[in-house]
C-alpha cells in the first residue's frame, strides 16, 4: 500500500530539515529576459507555443536548484491553463520532473464541484495513472462538504493528499470565512478534522490538511485547536508580505504541520530582468528560504 501523503510530507520535511515550499507560477511577464525572447512579439498560437518553451525552460531550471533542498513545490494551475493544451503539457512535463527528483508536488487547483465532476478532477489531478499525478490538491469546499468526498476516496485508494480551504487571507475572505455563528471557518475545520481522522499516520498527522494564510497567526491557533493533526499548507510570505513568524503559527512545537510556501519572491524578485545569471540568483533564493524555515 502507498505511503499516505501525510506521513510522505513529514519524511520530506524531515529529511530536507526544513517546512518551506516553492511555487512553480510561471508570470511570463517576469521571466529571465533570454526566455521571454521566445514569445515577445507574438501572438495566437506562435506566443502560446513559445511562451510553453519557456516555462519548461525556467521550470527545468528553477527544478534542479529545488532538489534536495525543500520538501515539496505547489505549481498554480492557472499560470499553465493560460496556455492551452500546450500549457497543460507543460504541467504535466513539470510534475514528472518534480517526481524524479523526489519533490512532493502539491497541485495548486482550487477545485470545488460536487459528484462525477468532482472525481473527474480527482483521477485528473491525484490518480497516479492520470496525466498529473500529483501527490495531493487544493479543494475549494464552500459550494459544501460533499465537494470533499471524491477527493477523501482518493485518499484511501491512493495515498493521495488535499488541502482545504480554510482561512484565507485575501480581502474578500471574511465574506464566507467569518461569516455566522461558529464562523464558516471553524465549521470547514471541524469538517476537516473528522475527515482527517482515519488517515493520521505515525507522525500524528493526516493526509487532509488546510490552506491557511500566513497573515492571520491568532486564527491559524485558534484552528490549529481545531484541526490538531492537519498540515497547514501557508501561503502569503515573500512577495504578499506575510511575517516568517505569523506563518509558523500553526506549527507543531517539533516545527511539523506546517509547510510555507513563496512563488515571487524566490523566483524573480527582481522581475527577471536584473539577475546577469538566473539560476544562480534563484539558488541563493531558495536556500535564504528554506534556511528561514528550517526546522529547530
Amino acid at each position: 500500500m502507498n505511503v499516505p501523503f501525510g506521513e510522505r510530507l513529514a519524511q520530506a520535511v524531515k529529511r530536507t530539515g526544513t517546512c518551506a515550499v516553492v511555487g512553480l507560477d510561471p508570470h511570463l511577464s517576469m521571466l529571465p529576459e533570454g526566455l521571454r525572447a521566445d514569445f515577445t512579439g507574438k501572438s495566437g498560437e506562435a506566443y502560446r507555443e513559445g511562451a510553453a518553451q519557456a516555462v519548461l525552460a525556467f521550470n527545468r531550471m528553477v527544478i534542479d536548484t529545488l532538489a534536495g533542498v525543500v520538501p515539496a513545490v505547489k505549481p498554480q494551475f492557472a499560470f499553465y491553463e493560460e496556455l492551452g493544451w500546450r500549457g497543460w503539457q507543460v504541467l504535466e512535463e513539470t510534475c514528472r520532473l518534480c517526481r524524479e527528483a523526489d519533490l512532493v508536488v502539491i497541485a495548486d487547483a482550487k477545485r470545488g464541484d460536487i459528484s462525477s465532476t468532482a472525481a473527474a478532477y480527482a483521477r485528473a489531478i491525484v490518480d497516479p495513472a492520470g496525466p498529473i499525478a500529483a501527490d495531493s490538491v487544493t479543494l475549494n469546499p464552500w459550494m459544501g462538504a460533499d465537494t470533499l468526498a471524491p477527493f477523501v476516496q482518493a485518499v484511501d485508494e491512493h495515498g493521495a493528499g488535499v488541502f482545504v480551504l480554510v482561512r484565507t487571507t485575501n480581502p474578500g475572505s471574511a465574506f464566507l470565512q467569518q461569516h455566522g455563528t461558529p464562523a464558516g471557518a471553524q465549521v470547514v475545520a471541524e469538517a476537516v478534522d473528522e475527515a482527517g481522522r482515519a488517515t493520521v499516520g505515525p507522525s500524528g498527522l493526516s493526509s487532509i490538511g488546510a490552506v491557511m494564510g500566513a497573515n492571520s497567526p491568532a486564527d491559524a491557533q485558534a484552528l490549529r485547536a481545531r484541526m490538531p493533526s492537519a498540515w497547514f499548507l501557508v501561503p502569503g510570505v515573500g512577495a504578499q508580505g506575510g511575517d516568517p513568524r505569523d506563518a509558523l503559527a500553526g506549527a507543531r512545537s517539533d516545527g511539523l504541520g506546517c509547510v510555507v510556501n513563496s512563488s515571487r519572491g524566490v523566483l524573480y524578485p527582481g522581475g527577471g530582468q536584473a539577475d546577469a545569471d538566473p539560476q544562480a540568483a534563484i539558488r541563493g533564493r531558495v536556500h535564504a528560504h528554506a534556511e528561514r524555515f528550517a526546522l529547530r
